[in-house]
């Protein structure tokens, strides 16, 4: 009886060699096609990286190096050390411009995000060719260009000329150049730039929303706000999140509008940061000090992004 059990295990033995040796001519043939896929990826991916490495990345350390250095118009007059950064929470001009820059985020980015999910939320269930029409209203300021739409707007604001003054019947008073007015009329002016990509975001991600889950809460008795609540708002969580951190972005680098408009006045009431940095490096010429409140920004471009990551909650 051993003797019969160890034959069949002799017989057995050469089998299970040859089958542990079969797969290893596959699995050698699929690496190196996943080998050969990873370096065209990396190919087609090489032009945009270089693009990055050379434009971002490498600025970025640029700017972190010379925010340490006592850089005029003269050029590099010595090292700073953490002068500059000092200088700059001493600065009262930058704390006007941090607070007019909190104010204008605090403020544009709530009403951006909840008038677009309000009017995205009515353009998705129209007919084909009203969505189209609304979505191309709602768009056309994005496409037309920030400094064509600021032309128009300091037309309508002008003090004599303007159209607010003749309908609201107040011809001669200066709404950009009075410090209370000033900065209101640049929230309203980047809010109405700043809604036309959110609205067509909201109508494309509601328009996926997977009806049949719907329609079984509609017949189980949920009301319109459950379903919202429930369904819908959970199902466009990773589009929010992309509308608050690109329209955080957008107010914390409000330039543009500042330059044409008012440029940083009535008595600093709407300098930003980002404007500070423009007129400090090309006005001032100290551009070692522009590269630190540079720096700073970014930190606090990157700590709203991350909070809002945070609360936001989701896995996409």
């Amino acid at each position: 009886m051993a003797q019969n059990t160890d034959v069949a295990t002799a017989a057995a033995a050469p089998r299970k060699a040859k089958k542990s040796q079969k797969p290893s001519g596959t699995s050698g043939m699929s690496r190196a096609l996943v080998r050969r896929e990873t370096i065209s990826a990396y190919c087609f991916l090489l032009p945009s990286l270089v693009f990055f490495v050379g434009f971002v990345v490498v600025p970025m350390f640029i700017c972190l190096f010379y925010s340490f250095l006592d850089y005029g118009l003269g050029g590099v007059a010595g090292f700073a050390g953490l002068d500059n950064y000092i200088q700059l929470f001493q600065d009262e001009v930058f704390h006007k411009g941090f607070m007019n820059t909190l104010l204008i985020v605090v403020v544009a980015v709530p009403t951006v995000t909840a008038f677009s999910l309000w009017v995205g939320s009515a353009i998705y269930k129209m007919h084909t060719i009203p969505r189209s029409f609304f979505r191309c209203v709602f768009y056309l300021p994005v496409v037309t260009g920030s400094v064509a739409v600021t032309v128009v707007w300091k037309w309508i604001l002008h003090p004599y000329n303007g159209l607010l003054n003749q309908i609201a019947g107040t011809t001669g008073f200066d709404w950009l150049g009075n410090a209370s007015t000033a900065i209101w009329f640049i929230i309203l002016i980047l809010f109405t730039t700043s809604i036309g990509q959110p609205i067509v975001l909201y109508v494309a991600a509601l328009g996926n929303v997977d009806t049949s889950i719907i329609e079984a809460a509609q017949v189980d008795g949920a009301t319109k706000l459950q379903v919202f609540w429930k369904i819908k708002w959970p199902a466009i969580m990773s589009t929010t999140l992309y509308v608050l951190v690109i329209t955080t972005i957008n107010s914390f680098q409000c330039f543009a509008l500042i330059q044409l408009l008012t440029r940083g006045g009535p008595l600093n009431s709407t300098m930003t940061i980002m404007y500070q940095v423009y007129d400090t490096a090309y006005r001032l010429q100290d551009f070692g000090y522009a590269n630190a409140i540079g720096v700073i920004l970014a930190i606090i471009i990157a700590i709203f992004s991350a909070i809002q990551f945070k609360l936001a909650k989701t896995d996409n």
